[in-house]
């Protein structure tokens, strides 16, 4: 159960602010939503792909066995691409469909389709490919040594520096330098739908594809490459989409031309709908890590200087390493004053199957190290490490490590009391310490202070533009107009909610229109913790545009009732035409971020966090249990208090898989735990109970108030887990997830043998 704890808000509001239905809710609950999989398309196909069996390679050759009848089949290679033979991302490296060489296990080499699904899977293993295998390499270390190359001149994918002050002068004056290494490892999404697309191909029309995803006009764009078409013939639709994580955001694209070649190859609608297996095997994951800290501090404990040495492992294709890369690097401090800073981060390529957008994008990597070494630095110099982080935060007026100037209120001592407080923290680690010695349960309390940046990075939101608004419809009903999508995050709800809030209408008068490329504006994609401060914003604007036009050339008058507005946009249309209101992006005053320097205003706003994590950990079955968790978060106006606890428990669920539960396991550069039944993830028995508060604050760029809240929760809970079981048995673990023969080589190793006594 959630405990919801809502400070007074700077605004009086009838709808935001409310726990009002979700939009699809009900549609959900009746099964009237419809996901990829439940639409069916007159004389479709259905679509599979041959993937590579070895990492690194050349193909030598493709034969078919002559006991199917391949007449049957459309089959596409990459010689039947009509355009660009890539993937459009950051960097166009990905090519749609290998040709003549191969840089992972799974990679896409031949497509099939065929009208009955259950032939596929026989069809797929009786294409065999003869390669010529060339070395692979899987790691950070051996990406870095430069042995092999496989990417560009040094398989560097991506680097930034970040520096602030004089490190290098600052060790001489250090009372204390302390040094650490902190691992994290890949993580799965496990949306509860697999990925999926429908595409038809006509010669006039062009291209239309159906599909779960994030990101519409981001699969427009590869569309337009793969097929050399214009904007007005590729049209993507998104459809129900039963969950994402960022593992919808850029690989949609991949399946969307595959299931579009086919379509266009076969002449008939084609469907690719992944099983488990394919999708846990092929798909992106988050980037593993490797960060190592070298920490300056004064005889107080304040800090002086911090280096950062932050290494991703990227696969085998940029994809969004890049971006990835660069909110890592720009978290990778944490929520402290330092006035000397070098983060130095580098992205490698691997012959793995690529990384990609993960919820938290880089974040809960740099954030897991950060917050690890602020307990390795407490024990170190013998101070509590609640008191080591109170020293050293951020204030109002500070800057950070991009020298942005803090001009937001940030009160992150009122969400260290209040953590402290609602975990009765202090007292539950004075009885544990006595409880400890000599039982076979060893509990133990950890806390992980960090933020989170809300919106693209830097001058990102710029670049994109966004442009979103409302319309009202004849019907009497008015549509929000925007490309983000709802994928169980709330974004209808939400979106809905500011629209009719801006308009003085009700929650039920207002509507999402169709996430429809044919129809809707390019408001940016569906990440970043975007959605409801940044296209919020948008739309707030759009509302209150759409009155002033009603008001001045349609007589709405200032304190209108619903009928009366609904009859001034007859009066409107009947006038002027469509009833419309528009509006781009405008970045809040004073932001500027110099890309070449690394300086600047890197977020518009940034969310601040203060978790608390009480665990047990068996020293007779090496098992760590994490018992529970409090959770108190300052994210500007809370929207919908019912989505934001959820929004809090589920990054936090998730998160805990990240720290104890999920591992991806590779052999010979291949996913071998590509099954349910062996990638082991969090049940509802491992999630303990969440206690979620909000402190609330009034962002003035954000919708009504609002900031971003969907990532930050994926932040924190690792490192406050592992500083908890630190507490718990003293013995510092710095890699994750920590898994029970983790614990075991552990305490084997620093422990005396004791006899344990069960309790």
């Amino acid at each position: 159960m959630s405990a919801l704890a809502i400070m007074s808000t700077h605004a009086t509001t009838r709808i935001v602010g409310a726990p009002v239905p979700r939009k699809e809710g009900v549609d959900k609950l009746t099964g009237r939503a419809l996901y990829v999989d439940d639409i069916e398309r007159e004389g479709m196909w259905h679509g599979a792909t041959v993937r590579s069996t070895i990492p690194r390679g050349l193909i030598r050759s493709t034969t078919f066995d002559h006991r199917i009848d391949w007449r049957e089949f459309a089959i596409v290679t990459a010689a039947d691409i009509p355009g660009e033979n890539c993937i459009q991302l950051i960097v166009a490296d990905q090519p749609c469909l290998a040709d003549g060489k191969v840089n992972h296990c799974e990679e896409p080499i031949l497509l099939l389709a065929h009208p009955d699904k259950h032939k596929l899977r026989e069809a797929v293993g009786a294409v065999y490919i003869e390669y010529e295998s060339l070395p692979p390499i899987f790691t950070i270390e051996e990406s870095e040594r430069s042995d092999v190359i496989i990417w560009g001149a040094d398989n560097l994918l991506k680097s930034f520096l970040l520096e602030k002050g004089d490190v290098d002068s600052a060790w001489s004056r250090a009372a204390h330098i302390i040094e650490g290494e902190y691992r994290t490892g890949a993580q799965e999404h496990l949306y509860i739908e697999n990925q999926g697309m429908i595409a038809e191909y006509s010669v006039d029309r062009g291209i239309t594809v159906w599909g779960s995803l994030q990101c519409p006009y981001y699969v427009v764009k590869s569309l337009k490459s793969v097929f050399d078409l214009p904007d007005e013939k590729v049209r993507v639709i998104q459809t129900e989409t039963g969950g994402a994580f960022g593992g919808k955001e850029d690989f949609p694209s991949n399946v969307a031309c595959h299931a579009a070649l086919l379509a266009m190859k076969c002449g008939h609608p084609v469907k690719i709908i992944y099983d488990r297996i394919e999708d846990l095997a092929a798909t992106t994951k988050r980037h593993p890590s490797r960060v190592r800290h070298r920490t300056a501090l004064d005889g107080d404990g304040k800090l002086i200087a911090i280096e950062i040495n932050l290494d991703t492992n990227g696969g085998a294709y940029a994809t969004l390493s890049s971006t990835v890369l660069s909110r890592a690097t720009l978290h990778a401090t944490g929520p402290y004053l330092c006035p000397n800073v070098r983060v130095n981060a580098r992205s490698w390529a691997t012959n793995l199957v690529p990384y990609g957008a993960f919820r938290g994008f880089g974040a809960p990597q740099a954030i897991f190290a950060m917050e690890r070494h602020m307990d390795e630095i407490a024990a170190a110099l013998g101070i509590d490490p609640v008191e080591l982080r109170r020293r050293n935060f951020l204030h109002q007026g500070d800057t950070n490590a991009t020298e942005q100037l803090m001009r937001q209120p940030i009160i992150l001592d009122q969400l260290l009391d209040r953590a402290l407080r609602e975990s009765d923290y202090y007292a539950r680690r004075a009885q544990f310490a006595r409880e400890n010695a000599g039982c076979a349960i060893k509990r133990g309390m950890g806390i992980a202070a960090f933020y989170h940046g809300s919106g693209f990075t830097g001058s990102g939101e710029e670049y994109l533009n966004s442009l979103a608004g409302i319309d009202a419809t004849p019907e009497g009903k008015v549509r929000v107009l925007v490309s983000n999508t709802e994928f169980g995050q709330g974004t209808n709800t939400i979106l809905t909610q500011v629209a009719a809030e801006a308009l003085g209408l009700d929650y039920q008068d207002v509507t999402m229109a169709a996430p429809d490329t044919g129809i809707v504006p390019n408001s940016g994609p569906t990440v970043a913790s975007r959605t409801s401060m940044v296209v919020g914003r948008i739309i707030e604007r759009a509302g209150l545009q759409l009155l002033n036009l009603l008001r001045e050339h349609a007589g709405l008058s200032s304190s209108h009732t619903r009928e009366e507005f609904f009859a001034a946009c007859d009066r409107y249309r009947a006038a002027k035409g469509e009833v419309v209101s528009l509006c781009r992006y405008e970045a809040p005053p004073g932001i500027h971020w110099d890309d070449q320097t690394y300086h600047g205003e890197a977020y518009g706003a940034y969310a601040w966090a203060l978790y608390v994590a009480q665990v047990a950990v068996d020293t007779v079955t090496y098992s760590a249990e994490v018992e529970e968790i409090w959770a108190v978060q300052e994210a500007g106006r809370v929207l919908h208090p019912v989505l934001a606890a959820g929004q809090i428990e589920g990054g936090i669920a998730q998160a805990i898989g990240f720290a104890l539960y999920e591992k991806v396991v590779l052999q010979d550069g291949r996913m071998a735990n590509n099954q349910m039944t062996n990638y082991i993830m969090p049940t509802a028995e491992d999630v303990p109970p969440i206690h979620v508060y909000f402190e609330q604050s009034h962002f003035p760029h954000g919708g009504f108030g609002a900031k971003g809240i969907g990532e930050l929760p994926h932040d924190g809970p690792a490192p406050a887990i592992l500083n908890a079981i630190r507490d718990a048995t003293g013995v510092s673990f710095n890699a994750i997830p920590l898994l029970p023969e983790d614990l075991y080589a552990g305490l084997v190793e620093t422990q005396p043998a004791e006899e344990p006594v069960a309790r």
